[in-house]
């Protein structure tokens, strides 16, 4: 009967064995969700940018897709939402943003480099006079989100502020990866 029970309890302890390494291998997807509130950080790291950067309020921003860094030709709908939601913060702290729905036009170009914008770029800042613009990267790993913003200056690709953050990977933020 000793022997029993513990055959049994052996095998109720296996039995919980692989939840608690999908827990530990795979993180929150299959526990407990820890949500890292997204909106909140895009805003921090739009106000970083502004902290920062001498801007004119009376002159426009503009702000360019999110892009993949493995990919620079490439954003998602994180990309896109990413730059919607820091553009709102810049308009909320009184600075003006050009909407521009080239976006397109606006990501950085595969084989010019992280910094060198393109001459699209710098037509479109020209033509709504925008004193700067906004580009970003981002990588993803397993278990993180990795942004990387700068505000650029178009007259000679001066960059004037830059700030940097991470987000954990939860099923909303895979959810807006993994649309294009």
């Amino acid at each position: 009967m000793k022997r029993r029970a513990s055959l049994l309890a052996l095998l109720a302890l296996a039995a919980a064995m692989p939840g608690c390494a999908h827990y530990y291998y795979y993180g929150e997807r299959g526990g407990p969700a820890v949500r890292s509130d997204v909106l909140q950080t895009n805003y921090e790291a739009a106000d970083r940018l502004l902290r920062t950067a001498p801007l004119d309020p009376r002159r426009s921003v503009i702000v360019a897709t999110l892009v993949s860094v493995d990919h620079l030709g490439e954003s998602s709908r994180l990309g896109r939402m990413f730059s919607e939601q820091i553009a709102s913060r810049f308009v909320q702290r009184g600075v003006p943003v050009a909407e521009v729905r080239l976006r397109e036009q606006l990501a950085l170009q595969p084989g010019q480099g992280e910094l060198l914008l393109s001459r699209e770029l710098r037509e479109v800042s020209q033509n709504h006079e925008a004193q700067a613009v906004v580009v970003g990267t981002y990588a993803v790993s397993g278990a993180m989100v990795y942004v990387s913003l700068k505000l650029v200056s178009p007259q000679g690709n001066q960059v004037v502020a830059a700030t940097d953050y991470a987000l954990p990977v939860d099923d909303n933020l895979r959810g807006l990866l993994r649309g294009r």
